[in-house]
């Protein structure tokens, strides 16, 4: 095998994954694929030391911090397909600079390659994600805190996230584009806490000259002057490969891991946003190097056998 770990991926969970194995002295080879899924975004927030860092620094500083590391290599290349191959796997790809084919050998892989967010189809959710548009309150929060905020969605979803932002602010309207399938329990606790609800059906999301919200407009003419809205975006694995092994997968289309962070295949690892749990910077970095831990330590007990 050419090296000890193929780690897929090279966000925060995939660099902080190529860290540790660094250090210990492991043949690892960090397959860096593209830019992040908070590329958008003005900051990372809520890692220690580096809160409000921008997401491609971030990125830069974990990649310098990887050249002491003579063991661990980085290299970018798209990897399209993992199968096994004796006691450990082959994977198959290509250069994302230069389209050259590439073959890697490894005893063991981590799948670190995160997912993508499914936005509405409507103008101005795409345009403004990152920036306007918001999925984390922990994330975003604070930046928009004690101003007009939106909260989109329909149901439990829509209702648990909107009583959550309001801990960040007292202007608080629901907007469901339709029918908000709000239960009569749902319409009282959101009363209670003072959020307004408006089932007009969504025109388009305004945003203004810094990239933040600046309205909402509704198919009646009516409109909604907000700084930001919230939403709990749908999403899919951002690479096929999991799917492609057939490994099992949550009822929301996360990779399943057990208690090793292992999946049904042996030696296939997986941590960050692929893995259910909240998705953060931070935590992804943090199963990153847990993932890390968990596979030398594998690998050990194998060179090291009874």
């Amino acid at each position: 095998m050419q090296y000890d770990v193929l780690i897929v991926g090279a966000g925060s969970a995939g660099l902080s994954a190529a860290l540790t194995l660094g250090r210990c002295l492991r043949r690892v080879l960090l397959a860096d694929g593209g830019p992040p899924r908070n590329e958008a975004s003005l900051g990372v927030h809520g890692f220690l030391s580096r809160d409000g860092i921008r997401p491609a620094e971030l990125l830069r500083l974990g990649h310098e911090q990887l050249r002491p590391y003579e063991t661990v290599e980085v290299q970018a290349v798209q990897i399209e397909s993992i199968t096994s191959q004796g006691r450990g796997f082959l994977a198959t790809g290509h250069g994302t600079a230069d389209d050259a084919p590439a073959h890697i050998t490894a005893r063991r892989v981590l799948l670190a390659t995160g997912v993508s967010d499914i936005l509405p189809p409507l103008p101005g959710f795409r345009e403004l994600w990152g920036r306007g548009v918001l999925h984390c309150p922990y994330c975003h929060g604070w930046e928009v805190r004690r101003q007009p905020l939106a909260v989109y969605g329909q149901g439990r979803i829509v209702t648990g996230l909107a009583l959550l932002v309001s801990r960040w602010s007292p202007d608080i309207v629901v907007v469901t584009n339709g029918p908000g399938h709000l239960t009569p329990n749902a319409r009282r606790r959101l009363r209670r806490h003072k959020i307004g609800i408006c089932e007009q059906p969504i025109t388009r999301l305004v945003g203004a000259p810094n990239g933040s919200l600046q309205r909402i407009e509704f198919t009646d003419g009516s409109q909604l002057e907000c700084v930001a809205l919230f939403l709990h975006a749908a999403q899919h694995q951002r690479s096929p490969l999991a799917a492609n092994l057939g490994v099992r997968m949550t009822s929301k289309g996360a990779i399943w891991v057990d208690a090793g962070m292992q999946t049904t295949i042996t030696g296939l690892y997986a941590a960050g946003d692929t893995i259910p749990g909240t998705q953060q910077a931070l935590l992804a970095a943090a199963s990153g190097s847990r993932a890390a831990i968990l596979i030398n330590e594998s690998l050990t007990r194998e060179e090291c056998p009874r």
